[in-house]
């Protein structure tokens, strides 16, 4: 499985570490980021494969910065909110609805849901792919099908 990478966007230094930690545990390559527009920047050097940002953060807002790398990643790149401001079903509906966040947390995160939010939101595409089937055998068994499904019509014409 090649290295996966993630952008952490947060000025608060005590939450960058511990976020930075527990992503590290998991063997994943960490960039951090302590403002928006320093996060935008290593957004678009890094090419992270998941940015996780607070959503309250200095030079650009954490929801601004959350629309702006979904709309140009084309939703490739989910983008996960963590806060301890915005607190509420409220704040999370308008991340996720608006703004295109692909999961909202409020601080203090819970370590496993985190980690297993993570986990689903970088997973493979290898290994998605792996799971699907070859196009040609796709249109060869539909083909097949509709062939038969022709025949047994004709069988049963009076």
């Amino acid at each position: 499985m090649a290295e996966k990478k993630i952008l952490i966007v947060d000025y608060d230094t005590q939450s960058l570490d511990s976020l930075s930690r527990l992503i590290k545990s998991q063997k994943i390559q960490v960039v951090t980021a302590s403002d928006g527009q320093s996060g935008y920047d290593k957004f678009r050097s890094e090419k992270p494969d998941l940015v996780i940002l607070e959503a309250i953060l200095p030079k650009i807002h954490g929801f601004d910065l959350t629309k702006k790398i979904t709309q140009e990643s084309g939703g490739q790149v989910p983008v996960v909110i963590v806060t301890g401001l915005y607190k509420g079903p409220q704040y999370r509906h308008e991340a996720i609805s608006t703004f295109g966040a692909s999961d909202y947390f409020e601080k203090p995160v819970d370590p496993d849901r985190f980690v297993d939010t993570i986990h689903q939101l970088v997973r493979d595409e290898e290994d998605i792919e792996e799971a699907l089937p070859d196009p040609n055998t796709v249109i060869e068994t539909l083909s097949k099908r509709v062939r038969d499904m022709a025949v047994q019509g004709k069988d049963k014409s009076p």
